[in-house]
Protein backbone atom coordinates (compact mmCIF):
# COMPACT_ATOMS: atom_id res chain seq x y z
CA UNK A 1 0.00 0.00 0.00
CA UNK A 2 2.71 2.20 0.49
CA UNK A 3 4.48 1.69 -2.70
CA UNK A 4 1.31 3.27 -3.79
CA UNK A 5 1.60 6.82 -2.03
CA UNK A 6 4.78 7.90 -3.76
CA UNK A 7 2.99 7.67 -7.14
CA UNK A 8 -0.71 8.84 -6.45
CA UNK A 9 1.57 12.24 -4.95
CA UNK A 10 2.71 12.53 -8.39
CA UNK A 11 -0.20 11.82 -10.47
CA UNK A 12 -1.97 14.65 -8.10
CA UNK A 13 0.44 17.07 -8.72
CA UNK A 14 0.45 16.23 -12.42
CA UNK A 15 -3.20 16.93 -12.48
CA UNK A 16 -2.66 20.39 -10.56
CA UNK A 17 0.18 21.22 -12.70
CA UNK A 18 -2.21 20.34 -15.79
CA UNK A 19 -5.06 22.41 -14.32
CA UNK A 20 -3.42 25.36 -13.50
CA UNK A 21 -1.61 25.33 -16.77
CA UNK A 22 -4.11 24.71 -19.01
CA UNK A 23 -5.87 28.61 -19.46
CA UNK A 24 -2.31 29.83 -20.24
CA UNK A 25 -2.04 26.67 -22.87
CA UNK A 26 -5.40 27.91 -24.20
CA UNK A 27 -4.91 31.38 -24.23
CA UNK A 28 -1.37 30.58 -26.09
CA UNK A 29 -3.64 28.16 -28.66
CA UNK A 30 -6.35 31.33 -29.10
CA UNK A 31 -3.27 33.93 -29.96
CA UNK A 32 -2.02 31.74 -32.92
CA UNK A 33 -5.81 31.21 -34.22
CA UNK A 34 -7.55 33.41 -36.98
CA UNK A 35 -10.73 35.37 -36.34
CA UNK A 36 -12.32 32.83 -38.48
CA UNK A 37 -11.46 30.04 -36.40
CA UNK A 38 -11.99 31.75 -33.51
CA UNK A 39 -15.64 31.88 -34.14
CA UNK A 40 -16.29 28.83 -35.38
CA UNK A 41 -18.14 25.99 -33.58
CA UNK A 42 -15.21 23.31 -34.10
CA UNK A 43 -12.97 23.63 -30.54
CA UNK A 44 -9.36 22.72 -31.38
CA UNK A 45 -5.97 23.32 -28.93
CA UNK A 46 -3.88 23.13 -31.60
CA UNK A 47 -4.66 26.12 -34.41
CA UNK A 48 -5.80 25.45 -38.25
CA UNK A 49 -3.51 28.06 -39.35
CA UNK A 50 -0.95 29.98 -37.30
CA UNK A 51 -1.24 33.43 -37.61
CA UNK A 52 1.85 35.09 -35.64
CA UNK A 53 0.23 38.26 -37.28
CA UNK A 54 -2.15 38.83 -34.29
CA UNK A 55 0.46 39.61 -32.26
CA UNK A 56 1.93 42.22 -34.48
CA UNK A 57 -1.57 43.77 -34.62
CA UNK A 58 -1.57 43.44 -31.13
CA UNK A 59 1.83 45.37 -30.44
CA UNK A 60 0.54 48.14 -32.95
CA UNK A 61 -3.02 48.77 -31.74
CA UNK A 62 -4.39 50.65 -29.18
CA UNK A 63 -0.36 51.99 -27.62
CA UNK A 64 0.29 48.20 -26.03
CA UNK A 65 3.84 48.47 -25.31
CA UNK A 66 3.70 52.06 -23.90
CA UNK A 67 1.02 50.67 -21.71
CA UNK A 68 3.25 47.80 -20.66
CA UNK A 69 5.61 50.83 -20.00
CA UNK A 70 3.45 52.49 -17.65
CA UNK A 71 2.05 49.31 -16.31
CA UNK A 72 5.61 48.36 -15.47
CA UNK A 73 6.61 51.58 -13.89
CA UNK A 74 3.44 51.53 -11.41
CA UNK A 75 3.88 47.95 -10.48
CA UNK A 76 7.51 48.50 -9.62
CA UNK A 77 7.28 51.38 -7.79
CA UNK A 78 4.51 50.79 -5.49
CA UNK A 79 6.02 47.31 -4.73
CA UNK A 80 8.96 48.65 -3.45
CA UNK A 81 7.00 51.15 -1.48
CA UNK A 82 5.14 48.47 -0.03
CA UNK A 83 8.05 46.54 0.72
CA UNK A 84 10.43 49.37 2.43
CA UNK A 85 6.71 50.54 4.32
CA UNK A 86 5.54 46.90 5.14
CA UNK A 87 9.18 46.14 6.76
CA UNK A 88 9.72 48.32 9.89
CA UNK A 89 5.83 48.21 10.46
CA UNK A 90 5.27 44.53 10.33
CA UNK A 91 8.37 43.87 13.01
CA UNK A 92 6.86 46.26 15.47
CA UNK A 93 3.90 44.92 14.83
CA UNK A 94 4.97 41.35 15.65
CA UNK A 95 7.93 42.11 18.24
CA UNK A 96 6.08 45.37 20.24
CA UNK A 97 2.98 45.00 22.46
CA UNK A 98 0.83 48.08 23.74
CA UNK A 99 -1.82 50.57 22.24
CA UNK A 100 -0.05 50.79 18.36
CA UNK A 101 -0.05 47.13 17.99
CA UNK A 102 -3.95 47.04 18.78
CA UNK A 103 -4.62 50.01 16.25
CA UNK A 104 -2.17 48.83 13.18
CA UNK A 105 -3.69 45.01 13.75
CA UNK A 106 -7.08 47.11 13.53
CA UNK A 107 -6.13 48.80 10.50
CA UNK A 108 -5.24 46.65 8.76
CA UNK A 109 -8.81 43.96 9.39
CA UNK A 110 -10.77 46.98 8.88
CA UNK A 111 -9.01 48.22 5.64
CA UNK A 112 -9.69 44.37 4.58
CA UNK A 113 -13.35 44.14 5.31
CA UNK A 114 -14.82 47.35 2.83
CA UNK A 115 -14.93 46.51 -1.10
CA UNK A 116 -13.19 48.79 -3.47
CA UNK A 117 -16.73 50.24 -4.86
CA UNK A 118 -17.35 52.17 -1.43
CA UNK A 119 -13.80 53.39 -1.12
CA UNK A 120 -13.38 54.64 -4.91
CA UNK A 121 -15.77 57.74 -5.09
CA UNK A 122 -14.66 59.76 -1.74
CA UNK A 123 -10.70 58.76 -2.71
CA UNK A 124 -10.74 59.98 -6.32
CA UNK A 125 -12.49 63.19 -4.82
CA UNK A 126 -9.13 63.23 -2.47
CA UNK A 127 -6.58 62.22 -5.52
CA UNK A 128 -8.74 65.43 -7.94
CA UNK A 129 -8.13 67.90 -4.71
CA UNK A 130 -4.24 67.49 -4.73
CA UNK A 131 -4.07 67.08 -8.82
CA UNK A 132 -3.18 63.43 -8.74
CA UNK A 133 -5.84 62.02 -10.93
CA UNK A 134 -5.39 61.06 -14.31
CA UNK A 135 -1.30 60.78 -13.41
CA UNK A 136 0.85 57.69 -13.06
CA UNK A 137 2.03 59.02 -9.73
CA UNK A 138 -1.57 59.02 -8.26
CA UNK A 139 -2.74 55.68 -9.21
CA UNK A 140 1.14 54.28 -7.75
CA UNK A 141 -0.10 56.02 -4.79
CA UNK A 142 -3.61 53.86 -4.78
CA UNK A 143 -1.78 50.89 -5.24
CA UNK A 144 0.47 51.33 -2.73
CA UNK A 145 -2.49 52.04 -0.39
CA UNK A 146 -4.72 49.15 -1.05
CA UNK A 147 -1.96 46.76 -1.62
CA UNK A 148 0.24 47.63 1.68
CA UNK A 149 -2.49 46.34 4.96
CA UNK A 150 -2.42 42.65 3.28
CA UNK A 151 1.63 43.10 2.55
CA UNK A 152 1.95 44.11 6.38
CA UNK A 153 -0.34 40.83 7.48
CA UNK A 154 2.07 38.53 5.34
CA UNK A 155 5.15 39.96 6.70
CA UNK A 156 4.24 40.50 10.59
CA UNK A 157 3.13 36.06 10.76
CA UNK A 158 7.01 36.13 9.09
CA UNK A 159 8.56 38.45 11.80
CA UNK A 160 6.14 36.40 13.91
CA UNK A 161 8.43 32.72 13.04
CA UNK A 162 11.67 33.97 13.61
CA UNK A 163 12.32 32.92 17.37
CA UNK A 164 13.63 35.75 19.43
CA UNK A 165 16.27 34.01 21.22
CA UNK A 166 18.18 34.61 17.70
CA UNK A 167 17.78 38.64 18.77
CA UNK A 168 18.99 37.86 22.51
CA UNK A 169 21.75 35.96 21.52
CA UNK A 170 22.85 38.70 19.11
CA UNK A 171 22.35 41.09 21.55
CA UNK A 172 24.28 39.36 24.34
CA UNK A 173 27.22 39.15 22.27
CA UNK A 174 27.49 43.13 22.09
CA UNK A 175 25.46 43.85 18.83
CA UNK A 176 23.16 46.61 18.96
CA UNK A 177 19.54 46.43 17.55
CA UNK A 178 20.30 47.83 14.37
CA UNK A 179 23.38 45.52 14.17
CA UNK A 180 20.73 42.31 15.07
CA UNK A 181 18.26 43.40 12.79
CA UNK A 182 20.62 43.56 9.72
CA UNK A 183 22.56 40.48 10.24
CA UNK A 184 20.32 38.36 12.08
CA UNK A 185 16.20 39.24 11.05
CA UNK A 186 16.37 40.59 7.87
CA UNK A 187 18.58 37.69 6.15
CA UNK A 188 16.04 35.66 8.04
CA UNK A 189 12.90 37.32 6.86
CA UNK A 190 14.07 37.45 3.07
CA UNK A 191 11.95 34.76 1.97
CA UNK A 192 8.70 37.14 3.07
CA UNK A 193 10.00 40.02 1.52
CA UNK A 194 10.37 38.02 -1.60
CA UNK A 195 6.54 36.60 -1.37
CA UNK A 196 5.35 40.29 -0.40
CA UNK A 197 7.12 41.67 -3.36
CA UNK A 198 5.52 38.73 -5.43
CA UNK A 199 1.71 39.46 -4.16
CA UNK A 200 2.52 43.20 -4.76
CA UNK A 201 4.17 42.92 -8.25
CA UNK A 202 1.00 40.85 -9.42
CA UNK A 203 -1.77 42.64 -7.31
CA UNK A 204 -0.62 45.89 -8.75
CA UNK A 205 0.24 44.81 -12.63
CA UNK A 206 -2.92 43.21 -12.94
CA UNK A 207 -5.31 45.80 -11.16
CA UNK A 208 -8.45 47.23 -13.12
CA UNK A 209 -10.66 48.59 -11.44
CA UNK A 210 -8.84 51.86 -9.98
CA UNK A 211 -6.99 52.55 -13.44
CA UNK A 212 -10.10 52.62 -15.11
CA UNK A 213 -11.54 55.26 -12.60
CA UNK A 214 -8.78 57.25 -12.09
CA UNK A 215 -6.84 57.52 -16.20
CA UNK A 216 -8.62 59.41 -18.34
CA UNK A 217 -5.64 60.13 -20.61
CA UNK A 218 -4.86 57.50 -23.38
CA UNK A 219 -1.10 57.95 -22.75
CA UNK A 220 -1.34 56.61 -19.07
CA UNK A 221 -3.19 53.57 -19.87
CA UNK A 222 -2.05 50.48 -17.63
CA UNK A 223 -1.82 47.13 -19.41
CA UNK A 224 -5.42 46.00 -18.65
CA UNK A 225 -7.00 49.02 -19.91
CA UNK A 226 -5.30 48.79 -22.90
CA UNK A 227 -6.69 45.19 -23.36
CA UNK A 228 -10.22 46.55 -22.52
CA UNK A 229 -9.75 48.66 -25.85
CA UNK A 230 -9.51 45.32 -27.78
CA UNK A 231 -13.34 45.13 -27.22
CA UNK A 232 -14.96 47.57 -29.36
CA UNK A 233 -18.45 49.04 -30.06
CA UNK A 234 -21.29 47.18 -29.90
CA UNK A 235 -19.48 44.40 -28.25
CA UNK A 236 -17.25 43.31 -31.38
CA UNK A 237 -14.18 41.76 -30.15
CA UNK A 238 -10.73 41.26 -31.74
CA UNK A 239 -10.56 37.83 -30.41
CA UNK A 240 -7.18 37.02 -31.99
CA UNK A 241 -5.36 40.51 -31.33
CA UNK A 242 -6.91 40.37 -27.90
CA UNK A 243 -5.29 36.84 -26.94
CA UNK A 244 -2.22 37.72 -28.47
CA UNK A 245 -1.80 40.85 -25.94
CA UNK A 246 -3.11 38.98 -23.18
CA UNK A 247 -0.27 36.14 -23.68
CA UNK A 248 2.39 39.43 -23.95
CA UNK A 249 0.85 40.94 -20.77
CA UNK A 250 1.76 37.59 -19.25
CA UNK A 251 5.24 37.33 -20.01
CA UNK A 252 6.85 40.16 -17.18
CA UNK A 253 4.83 38.72 -14.51
CA UNK A 254 6.57 35.04 -15.55
CA UNK A 255 9.60 37.10 -16.17
CA UNK A 256 9.30 38.70 -12.53
CA UNK A 257 8.39 35.49 -10.82
CA UNK A 258 11.42 33.22 -12.10
CA UNK A 259 13.89 35.89 -10.96
CA UNK A 260 11.97 36.12 -7.64
CA UNK A 261 11.81 32.59 -6.89
CA UNK A 262 15.78 32.31 -7.31
CA UNK A 263 15.92 34.88 -4.28
CA UNK A 264 12.97 33.31 -2.37
CA UNK A 265 15.07 29.47 -2.73
CA UNK A 266 18.48 31.19 -1.46
CA UNK A 267 16.67 33.06 1.05
CA UNK A 268 15.30 30.26 2.96
CA UNK A 269 18.39 28.44 2.27
CA UNK A 270 20.22 31.48 4.00
CA UNK A 271 17.67 31.19 6.42
CA UNK A 272 18.16 27.09 7.13
CA UNK A 273 22.17 27.57 7.86
CA UNK A 274 21.60 30.80 10.08
CA UNK A 275 18.68 29.03 12.30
Amino acid sequence: MRALVRPAQYLALAAYIAFLGFPLLWLVSASLKSSAELNSLTVSLIPQDVRWDNFGQALERQGLVRSASNSLVVALVSTALVVLLALPAAYALARFRGALRALGTGWILVSQVFPVILVILPLFLILRTVGLTDSLLGLTLVHTTYTLPFALWMLQGYVAAIPTDLEEAGAMDGANRASVLRRIVFPLLMPGVVATAMFSFVSSWNEFFFALVLLQSPENYTLPITLKMFIGGEGKVALGPLAAGSVLAAIPSIVFFSIMQKRLTGGLLSGAVKG
